[in-house]
């Protein structure tokens, strides 16, 4: 089962969706159950995953590849491109945030009642392309994945979400999509100028790849060629590499998102659904910031170097920018949203500090973000759904008649804003600690991201005193809708706050996965 376990975490929820299209409509109950049962299984198969990964290890882990196109390109060569999955201490801990995030998804989709057929299918599918971008080892096969979860994040949002949902979801499929060119345009200049050894020494002639394991070592570059360490050519007056790896940035930068390319999240995170909002801030962010490391950081790691500067610069804006916007917003859903931009800054700032700690921090806060933030867009549908109102000064005194609520809301709100014990805390102090230890950035630069948490300590606290505690009020005579958490809320709310308690005293089981291959990634530098 091993040499196909990751096959099958992609696969299981696309044959999935496929199954869930085929059903007649008079199964239409059976939908959201096939949803969590798939998600329950993936989540088994990566604690299996989890729990036999060898943390002394740096290279791949539970490989699979086999030949899938090989091209001839004349005198150039062959073109190259392999079925290639494999996990190692930087994208197993994405793994395991993924099938979390996806079974909480599935429970807080149990209520979709409006064409059920195609949301669980479209959410299936999902899953399974998500879990393909954090495991492909060859740079076409993970764009086939990356392109591909545009589509059904596009129809989920724009069928599912709110009143503005087709302009969110043209806006998110736009902006995503013009980042992907620019990726695509880099993955293709890489193939050109890389040789796999192996093959080229079997055949005699030059084996052009994708394989990320050759796109990350200088050795297999061809001499002379566009993106190559000795390369000579320029593009628009820059360097072929430095033009690559800023086109990589604004690609990535776009999906994690980045100042000033975040504008298409708080549209997208208001408008869709509270399933949808839980998969893009607890799992989809993270594919960018997965690609800044694996990709930008990994095949340019010279580039990066003199680079540090802007990336840790916008982490910084972000953070800064983030929290402001969330000091400023009115509605719950949106402040949630912009705190997501500022929190994801530290990882930038970690990754730019190139230490140890900071990469390691970066790591942990993609981590520890996807648990807090999903807890955090849960915990705003529940009020949606009882009042279809999210505004914050509609409501007061909620913790009297929402106690069981208000528990959930307290841990979200202090993990967020950085309480020890819990992730915000341990990944925000890694990657500013990285970020003083760092070679590269002067100490002004950490120093001025702390600024984001006394912010993020300001608008939660706020909102917290103001929804929660004083005499009970809402506007438009909710009173009667002010239930406290059912069975299925409680589930998810205090499941996910479970492993944010967990996964905050015990952050080892995190840092036991990355720190072998973090130190292997940073000699590169």
């Amino acid at each position: 089962m091993n040499n196909i376990l990751l096959s099958t975490l992609i696969f299981l929820p696309i044959i999935a969706a496929a199954l869930v299209l085929l059903l007649p409509n008079a199964y239409k109950d059976s939908f959201k159950w096939i949803s969590i049962l798939v998600s329950i299984i993936n989540l088994l198969n990566i604690f299996t995953l989890y729990n036999t990964f060898d943390r002394k290890l740096t290279s791949f882990q539970f490989l699979e590849q086999y030949e899938w196109i090989r091209m001839g390109l004349g005198s150039l060569g062959i073109l190259s491109i392999d079925y290639i999955l494999g996990v190692d201490g930087i994208n197993m801990p994405m793994v395991l945030l993924s099938g979390i995030i996806f079974l909480v998804g599935a429970v807080a989709s149990f209520n979709i009642e409006h064409r059920p057929k195609a949301y669980h299918s479209l959410y299936l599918l999902l899953s399974g392309t998500v879990i393909g971008c954090f495991v492909a080892l060859d740079f076409f096969l993970f764009f086939i994945f990356f392109e591909f979860m545009l589509l059904p994040m596009y129809f989920l949002i724009g069928i599912w979400g709110g009143e503005r949902r087709e302009y969110s979801a043209i806006k998110f499929f736009i902006y995503t999509f013009v980042g992907s060119i620019f990726i695509l345009i880099v993955m293709i200049g890489l193939a050109m100028s890389v040789n796999d050894t192996f093959f080229s020494q079997e055949l005699s002639t030059t084996v052009h790849t994708f394989d990320f394991r050759f796109l990350g070592d200088f050795k297999n570059y061809i001499s002379g060629s566009l993106l190559s360490p000795d390369s000579n050519q320029l593009i628009f007056g820059l360097s072929a590499r430095v033009f690559a790896f800023i086109l990589l940035l604004i690609g990535f930068g776009i999906k994690l998102p980045t100042v000033p390319l975040h504008t298409w999240l708080p549209d997208a995170h208001v408008e869709a659904p509270t399933p949808v909002s839980v998969i893009l801030a607890g799992i989809l962010l993270k594919i960018g910031a997965y690609g800044f490391i694996r990709i930008a950081y990994g095949f340019f790691p010279d580039i990066a170097y003199n680079c540090s500067y802007i990336v840790a610069g916008a982490g910084v804006l972000s953070i800064i920018y983030g929290a402001f916007n969330a000091l400023a917003q009115d509605d719950l859903k949106k402040m949630i949203a912009y705190s997501s931009v500022s929190h994801m800054g530290f990882v930038l700032l970690g990754l730019s500090s190139l230490t140890a700690e900071g990469v390691n921090g970066a790591i942990y806060q993609m981590f520890g973000h996807g648990i807090l933030s999903a807890l955090l867009f849960l915990i705003a549908g529940v009020i949606y759904d009882r009042t279809h109102n999210r505004l914050i000064e509609n409501f007061r005194g909620l913790s009297s008649k929402m106690p069981l609520y208000t528990v959930a809301v307290t841990i979200a709100f202090f993990g967020a804003l950085g309480l020890p014990s819990l992730p915000g805390f341990v990944g925000e102090f890694f990657t500013l600690m990285g970020g003083f230890a760092s070679p590269v950035l002067p100490d002004w630069v950490p120093m001025l991201a702390t600024l984001g948490l006394v912010l993020s300590a300001g608008y939660f606290l706020w909102t917290l005193q103001k929804m929660f505690f004083g005499k009970f009020w809402t506007n438009h005579n909710h009173e009667h809708h002010m239930k406290d958490l059912d069975i299925r809320e409680m589930v998810m709310l205090y499941g996910l706050s479970a492993l944010a308690v967990i996964f905050g005293i015990f952050p080892n089981l995190i840092f036991d996965l990355s720190g072998e291959t973090v130190k292997l990634f940073l000699e590169k530098f």
